[in-house]
């Protein structure tokens, strides 16, 4: 089985609902479990996925033109920190909180990781 690739990328917000159906679709097509923070500031999403699924949804919301897009953690391999709840690959979710997006990637088992691209602990 290949390895789980994953990336994290901020932006200004999510608002649009026509970009997140074409996350959506992204998430779709690339096979890929997208996770996005829709609503207020910031705009945070995150993918996990096959390497070259990662490389593509993120190309996608690269060229979506987000203000102030940040790729705060490129696609890399997953470094798992703890046990992973069930993930829905081919599908985008959507929380309005970060609190709920935060208790969504503690059950990927990645809370570090996260708080780390997130700029809320030093990368050490």
């Amino acid at each position: 089985m290949p390895p789980t690739f994953n990336a994290l990328i901020r932006t200004h917000h999510i608002t649009s609902r026509k970009k997140v159906a074409k996350l959506r679709a992204a998430a779709s097509n690339h096979n890929v479990y997208a996770l996005l923070c829709y609503g207020g500031c910031p705009g945070i999403m995150y993918c996990q996925g096959t390497e070259s699924g990662v490389r593509d949804w993120v190309s996608t919301v690269q060229r979506l033109r987000y203000k102030d897009f940040q790729l705060v953690k490129k696609p890399s391999e997953k470094l798992q920190e703890g046990p992973e709840g069930p993930v829905t690959y081919g599908k985008a979710e959507e929380v309005e909180s970060v609190k709920d997006f935060g208790a969504k990637i503690q059950e990927l088992g990645i809370w570090t990781w996260w708080r780390k691209g997130m700029g809320y602990v030093s990368e050490d």
